[in-house]
Order: C-alpha cells, then sequence, then structure tokens
C-alpha cells in the first residue's frame, strides 16, 4: 500500500505521478555523442523470423557508432533472456513483450540514444502502440518493414525453427500457422528485392540522414567563386582596389580553396582557423561541429605588405598582373614559422623542401573571405583532368557509383599499386556493392624537384589504363590541385579529407603517406612508415570515410609478378625501391617482367633518359 493501491485483475499501479526531468534533451546532447545534437529516435525492425532484421540492426548500430552516434541494438531473443524471460509467445504475452521493449526504446530514445530494435511484432496494433507511446512523447519512431520473403526466410532458418515449425514442433510460429501482420504504413521497406547487406544499411542510413537523426556524411561543398553574372562588375572592383600580389604556390592553394577541397573553409585562415588547425588539426563550426583540416591554408605577405594593406575592407590578390580574387576584410597576422613547421612537419630542418618555402615567404599571413573571379586553369593540356569536387560527385552519379574508394598518389603507377586497388574492388564487390568505383587521383600541385612531374606522371598512367592494367571502366582518372607539403601522417588527414568532400567513401592508404627522407640523413625516413595509415583510422572529422590500409605488395620472383608481401617467405620477394626504379630507368635497364606495364615503363624511362 506504500506505492499506492494495485489491482491484480489490472495489472496497474494507481496513485503514481510522472516527474519531470530537470535535464533537458539538449543538455545532454551536448555530452552525449557527436555534433552535440539530439539524436534519440527509435528504429523498429520488424519481419519474419529469419528475414534479416538483427542483422541489419547491428550492422547499422555498429555504422553509427563508427560516426560517433550513440545507438544500441536491442534483439528479441536478447530481451527474453532478460527483462521479458517470464513472458511466452500467447496473444497477450506477445503484445506485453511489444510493449515493455517500446517503453525501454522510448527510455533510450528520450537519453539521446538511437534505439534499434529488432523483433518479429507480427500484431500491427502492437507497432503502433508503440509508435503512439513516442509520438506523445515528442520523439521520433521509425518503421522499417524487413519484407524477405517467407520462402527466403524459410531457406534461411538459422535457427532451425521453420523445420520443427513444418514438423509439428512448434505451435503458432508466426509465417507458419500463425499470422504476421505486415505494416500498412511503415516509413522504409526493405529486403523485398533481395537487396545485399550494404545496399540495406545504405537505404536505413539514407532514410535516418534524411530526418536530421544523424547528419550525412558528405556535407555540402562550398565553392568560392563569384556568380557568372556579376564577374564583370567584381573584376571591375578588383581592378580598383589596393592589390597583393600572390606566386604560383599560392595560386594553387588558392584553387583549392575555390573549389571547395577545403570546404567549410570560406578563405585563407584567419588567425583563429591557423591556431585551431595547428594545434587541434581541425575546426570547430557554428553549429558544434568538428571538420578536420589538418594542414594550414594560409597567405603570405611581407612588412611592407601589411603596412600598406592592414585596415582595408578588401584587397585585389593579382597573379601576373591579372587580379584573380577579392580578399574581403583581410586579417594580418604574425606568420610563427618554427612553430608551424614544428608542428605540421615535426621539424624546423629548412632543408625539408616545403619549410624552405615558407621560410622564403615574409613574416606575415593574412587571413580573409574570398571571392573568386573565374575558375582556374594552367593551360598545359591537363585541365580537362582537372574536376572540382562538385563535379566528382556528379560524375560518380551519371556512371552509377555505389562506393567510391580513392587512391591518392604523387608517383608512377607499378603493379603492385594496381594490385592493391583491384584487391579493394575485389573486397567491395564481395560486400555487396554492385559498381564500386575508383578515383585515381594524383596529385598535381607543387612537388619537389626530384618528383617524377605531373605531365610524366599523366601519361604514364594513361598507358596503365589503355593497356587495362586497371579497368578504365570502374576507373576515374582526375586531378587533385593541391600542392605536396610532405608532412606525414598530418598531410595524408589533409589528403583524405579532400577526397571525402569530392564524394569518395573510402581511401586507401599506403606506407610513409606524403613522407620523404630526412633531410638531415637520406638514409631514414622523416615519418614512421605505419603511422600514416594509423592516424588515419583515428581521426577525428572523418568518420564518413572507411580507411582501407594499404597491404605491401613487392615483386615476387618465383611467380614473375607482384603479389602480396609474405614475410615468410620474405627471401623469394624483391623490394623495388624508388631510387633502384630510376637507376634503371636512366641507364636503360628493363625492370623484371611484371613490374610495370612496358608502355608505363617506356614512358618513365625517356623521362630519366631526358635528365641524363
Amino acid at each position: 500500500k506504500i506505492l499506492g493501491d494495485f489491482s491484480s485483475s489490472q495489472k496497474m499501479a494507481t496513485n503514481v505521478t510522472a516527474v519531470e526531468h530537470v535535464v533537458s534533451r539538449s543538455s545532454r546532447a551536448q555530452v552525449l555523442g557527436v555534433e552535440s545534437r539530439f539524436h534519440g529516435c527509435t528504429v523498429w525492425f520488424t519481419g519474419l523470423s529469419g528475414a534479416g532484421k538483427t542483422t541489419l540492426s547491428f550492422a547499422i548500430e555498429a555504422e553509427l557508432c563508427r560516426r560517433g552516434v550513440p545507438c544500441y541494438g536491442l534483439d528479441g531473443d536478447n530481451m527474453r533472456h532478460g527483462l521479458n524471460k517470464n513472458l511466452g509467445f500467447s496473444a497477450e504475452d506477445r503484445a506485453e513483450n511489444i510493449r515493455r521493449v517500446g517503453e525501454v526504446c522510448k527510455l533510450f530514445a528520450d537519453g539521446g540514444i538511437v534505439a534499434l530494435a529488432s523483433f518479429i511484432s507480427p500484431f500491427e496494433a502492437d507497432r503502433n502502440n508503440v509508435r503512439k507511446l513516442h509520438e506523445d512523447a515528442g520523439l521520433r519512431f521509425i518503421e522499417c518493414y524487413v519484407a524477405t520473403p517467407l520462402p527466403t526466410c524459410e531457406s534461411r532458418d538459422p535457427k532451425g525453427l521453420y523445420k520443427k515449425a513444418r514438423a509439428g514442433l512448434i505451435k503458432g510460429f508466426t509465417g507458419i500457422d500463425d499470422v504476421y501482420e505486415a505494416p500498412s504504413k511503415p516509413e522504409l521497406v526493405i529486403g523485398l528485392d533481395g537487396e545485399s547487406l550494404e545496399e540495406s544499411m545504405k537505404k536505413v542510413i539514407s532514410l535516418l540522414e534524411r530526418y536530421d537523426v544523424v547528419q550525412s556524411q558528405v556535407s555540402p561543398v562550398t565553392e568560392l567563386f563569384v556568380p557568372p553574372a556579376q564577374v564583370a562588375a567584381k573584376t571591375a572592383e578588383a581592378a580598383a582596389l589596393p592589390a597583393l600580389t600572390i606566386d604560383e604556390l599560392s595560386l594553387q592553394w588558392l584553387q583549392v580553396l575555390s573549389e571547395g577541397w577545403a570546404s567549410p573553409l570560406k578563405g585563407f585562415m584567419r588567425e583563429t582557423e591557423f591556431l585551431q588547425c595547428l594545434h587541434f588539426g581541425t575546426l570547430m563550426q557554428p553549429d558544434g561541429k568538428i571538420v578536420n583540416q589538418s594542414i594550414a591554408i594560409v597567405l603570405p605577405a611581407t612588412d611592407e605588405d601589411k603596412a600598406r594593406l592592414a585596415g582595408q575592407e578588401a584587397v585585389a590578390l593579382v597573379y601576373q598582373d591579372k587580379p584573380v580574387a577579392i580578399l574581403k576584410k583581410p586579417e594580418f597576422f604574425a606568420a610563427r614559422k618554427e612553430e608551424r613547421a614544428c608542428r605540421q612537419f615535426g621539424t624546423s630542418d629548412a632543408r625539408h623542401p616545403y619549410i624552405a618555402q615558407i621560410n622564403s615567404y615574409g613574416e606575415w599571413l593574412v587571413g580573409g573571405d574570398l571571392e573568386v573571379l573565374q575558375r582556374i586553369t594552367w593551360n598545359d593540356g591537363l585541365d580537362h583532368y582537372r574536376l572540382t569536387p562538385n563535379e566528382l560527385r556528379a560524375e560518380f552519379a551519371k556512371r552509377g557509383a555505389d562506393a567510391v574508394f580513392a587512391f591518392q598518389l604523387r608517383n608512377p603507377i607499378h603493379n603492385g599499386h594496381a594490385l592493391l586497388m583491384q584487391n579493394t574492388h575485389e573486397m567491395l564487390l564481395k560486400r555487396g556493392f554492385k559498381k564500386p568505383l575508383l578515383l585515381l587521383h594524383p596529385l598535381g600541385g607543387w612537388t619537389k624537384d626530384d618528383d617524377v612531374p605531373l605531365p610524366v606522371r599523366m601519361a604514364q598512367h594513361d598507358c596503365v589504363l589503355r593497356e587495362r592494367v586497371l579497368d578504365p571502366d570502374a576507373t576515374l582518372v582526375a586531378i587533385f590541385p593541391s600542392p605536396m607539403l610532405y608532412a606525414g601522417p598530418t598531410e595524408v588527414q589533409w589528403h583524405a579529407k579532400a577526397r571525402m568532400n569530392a564524394g569518395a567513401n573510402h581511401y586507401i592508404v599506403g606506407r610513409d603517406p606524403a613522407g620523404m627522407a630526412h633531410p638531415a640523413n637520406k638514409d631514414i625516413n622523416l615519418y614512421d612508415a605505419d603511422h600514416g595509415k594509423a592516424v588515419l583510422q583515428m581521426a577525428p572529422g572523418l568518420k564518413g570515410l572507411e580507411i582501407i590500409p594499404f597491404v605491401v605488395a613487392a615483386y615476387n620472383k618465383k611467380e614473375g609478378r607482384m603479389t602480396l608481401f609474405d614475410p615468410k617467405n620474405a627471401a623469394d620477394f624483391d623490394m623495388i625501391s624508388g631510387t633502384r626504379m630510376r637507376k634503371l630507368a636512366k641507364s636503360g635497364e628493363l625492370p623484371p617482367d611484371g613490374f610495370m606495364c612496358p608502355s608505363g615503363w617506356q614512358v618513365l624511362a625517356e623521362y630519366y633518359k631526358s635528365l641524363v
């Protein structure tokens, strides 16, 4: 009697009053999961036994966890081992089973967690009661009908229950001798057409993104170009503004910014953005979202530039006497070259090629929002390869790609590289993707003097496709306009983030990415060869990108071709280094058969011979 009267016939407590929480849902969201957003809702997977409800639910749980979204999967059998272990399978007990689960889901959802419930729940009235429970509490309820046909479910029969039901050993089995009421108005129907697990997951995640339960991992890319109708007026405005002359390297960074590779950056970094980048490797957005930005994209200036331009409302950026952009409300701040070098490169050694570039500039940086007058082109016969992120996204959609895996490179492609790309394609097919597409994306900006120039690399890549070492129908070749920094694990995050902006959802990372020999000792690497892939797999702000670690490929002397390296049989392999490859090419010698496609090697050999 202390807690109030209790009627055993009605099984209902009386004299109880719900108490309002002191902590709001928005307050919970500030400390739970990513993005400081409220995610709470219930996704209810219903369908026959063996339809794949729990498999799908747990796969969605893993994906949401990977994205940093708080979630929990509730399975029918698991619940009957605990909270509902006193319930049978009568109509009344089934209704009570679903009622209890619905209450649990509501509590999870109210706490900001995405509840993923996978229950046969055969009666529509029971499911509708759970829906009403959520809606009355102002919580979203998403019914997902896993409509796998009965013959398919019965052929799977993972627990042997259909066989027992057909033999009469189980009575009242849903779909055999008891009814299943299909949802009349579910938010989503899957499984009817034999979709793969990957395809089904994509549909569920897309629905959650559409309902803003989770944010899309492919964020809109903001380009910084002046609208075509305003180009003439803005060009005239730029001509009347005080000017800051920029060099080719800064023009390359201007191209990167203008096309949206560094989105959501709206221009060259101001000091607050520069500090966030240096110290955190990320940028905090106004909505609380964290985006990866591991490298500083800044514009150098001299003492004279600062004295002349500080305090101006706008400045024209001029390249080769031609205005190319307007920098709005320019902000000058100290370049802090040594600090920048140490934090971004792990060294301040002036012999490092990009640090040498930094040291050659003035003592100031200037940031501000950009209005770029026209698309930047180089008129080198390769501009048709320079697709913007939005153009790449459109091309992926046009080709019907359901997965895009990117391969970053600044070197010629040998058959070991090709093997890794081929294996990734096969892996994605086995996972259920129908049309995975390779984005072969060589870096096209500034590189150090001893790297192979872009035109030579592009000619060599063309040979690889013409000889069908890579399938041209499953490959898109484009140029990534970024300069190279040789900043190792710091820079590889930038390479991945930019490809994610372009619509890639898988990224192949190799050994010693963005690395180089130590400037003080050419016999050792500046960075640990495995740190790039390790850092990339835990980098903040890259949750929408699956990282595919590079498996080492080497020339197999026994098989006469490039294969995956087997350390147990190391003597069977020949590790052909870049130094050795250059030496062979310069001397006119051929590499072992199967190392590189013949026409591609010929392009490379002719280039190196031209240097002798």
